[in-house]
């Protein structure tokens, strides 16, 4: 089975909210029919026994219940997903099908009804399964345990800031898969590919639309090796290519060009969307949505912004400290090797902070707690990445001076401030403050 294959069955499973309980079920029916073999020659004292007329009543109502409470429990996942698309973003959903309590709790339910069910099916006049019985009892309790928990934690993940804490938590689990186990691979060259006189000997397109979900690298860069080849990619991780695009490029002598093209397309992966286990840019992307969304005229809550920036700054400063450097092609470089697209700081720290900067220009607390995260990233990610965060405080300066440029809290709006407004010791001014016959402050 190829990578490829093996990667979206797992995404599938992953995120499928039907196999979990499917697998429930089975073994509630399994269960039962171990219980049922057990009950049949254990004999149990008089005070663990049940009339059949109990047992049936018993089972009846506990499927009854069951089969209720697995209904509520989707009626209420889908309002949460209805809250969570229009309060977060849509992207959000992709963690939230993965959840494993929602699975849990699905599989506990469909499972608890199977087994009662079953049960259900052998009670007789001479034989009733007392094991059984008592057993569907607690898994009715357990099940009961497992849906508080479950909707405990829901509530309390429609917060914004949980949301945010997951997404960044994202952020480092996926860092991994963009490129950084690989960019000091021999072999592996990242950027553009420049100076190239040679004629492509097999190129490769995409066969139909889609988002590039991941890639496996280390196999492009060993079939390389293995046939003295170069193979270019010309779409990085999460980017959304259409139908007959170009997808990998092959300089040298690949062999057999149905082999090769079958292997080299069994290592990337293409879908309907991202995904954050091999997209670091994604969970950013995340991130910024949901402060977005709460900056909009309609919802207009920038404290939720600015809890997300905390998140936020944290990503980048993981992503900050990252050695992302690598070597790049030209045309002293070897011809064997991939040859791959990738993001550099920038362009991360600029997805984090441009939309947030635009849409909360005029809110104080974005303002102040935008510059309080640039000016710590300044100090905290390697020394090559601090221009950058140069740059983005400028644009900030410019930002502010725009926004504010008539408001008496401009001087206030310049200030850096971790709690956006409100922080210890952040209540002086910047400048003198002399709009609309103010007199400075001292």
């Amino acid at each position: 089975m190829r990578w490829a294959t093996i990667f979206r069955v797992r995404q599938y499973l992953r995120e499928s909210l039907w196999t979990v309980p499917l697998l429930g079920a089975l073994t509630g029916i399994a269960g039962a029919l171990v219980v049922v073999s057990l009950d049949r020659r254990v004999h149990l004292s008089p005070e663990w026994q049940y009339s059949a007329s109990t047992a049936t009543t018993v089972l009846s109502a506990i499927v009854g219940a069951i089969a209720a409470l697995t209904g509520f429990v989707v009626t209420v996942t889908v309002l949460v997903v209805q809250m969570a698309t229009g309060t977060f973003s849509a992207r959000y959903m992709r963690l939230w099908y993965r959840d494993p309590v929602l699975k849990g709790v699905l599989a506990m339910l469909i499972g608890t009804l199977a087994f009662s069910f079953s049960l259900l099916r052998r009670v007789e006049t001479n034989f009733v399964p007392n094991i059984g019985v008592t057993l569907a009892g607690a898994l009715v309790v357990a099940s009961l345990v497992m849906f508080l928990f479950f909707f405990n934690r829901f509530l309390h993940r429609l917060r914004p800031v949980a949301v945010a804490e997951l997404v960044a938590h994202g952020v480092r689990r996926s860092l991994g898969g963009d490129l950084a186990g690989t960019r000091h691979v021999p072999d592996v060259f990242l950027g553009p590919l420049e100076g190239m006189n040679e004629q492509v000997a097999l190129a490769i397109r995409c066969n139909g639309p889609g988002a590039i979900q991941a890639v496996n690298f280390h196999a492009l860069v060993t079939w390389a090796g293995e046939h003295e080849c170069l193979v270019v990619m010309r779409h990085g991780v999460g980017e959304f290519i259409q139908a007959d695009d170009p997808l990998i490029d092959v300089y040298g002598n690949p062999g057999r060009a149905d082999t090769a093209e079958r292997t080299l397309r069994g290592s990337v992966v293409i879908g309907i969307e991202r995904t954050i286990d091999e997209d670091p840019a994604f969970a950013i992307r995340v991130m910024v949505d949901v402060a977005c969304k709460a900056l909009s005229a309609a919802i207009n809550d920038p404290t939720t912004a600015v809890q997300v920036l905390d998140y936020l700054g944290d990503s980048l400063r993981v992503i900050g400290t990252a050695d992302l450097s690598g070597s790049s092609w030209d045309q002293g470089a070897a011809r064997r090797g991939l040859v791959v697209p990738f993001r550099r700081w920038e362009d991360f720290l600029a997805l984090g902070v441009t939309e947030i900067r635009e849409y909360g220009s005029s809110s104080i607390q974005v303002m102040r707690r935008m510059r309080a995260m640039l000016e710590w990233l300044a100090v905290a990610v390697r020394p090559e990445n601090r221009p950058a965060v140069q740059v983005e405080i400028a644009r900030l300066d410019a930002t502010v001076a725009r926004g504010f440029s008539d408001s008496i809290d401009r001087d206030r709006a310049a200030i850096a401030d971790r709690q956006g407004i409100g922080g210890p010791g952040r209540l002086e001014t910047a400048e003198p403050a002399t709009h609309a016959g103010v007199p400075p402050s001292s």
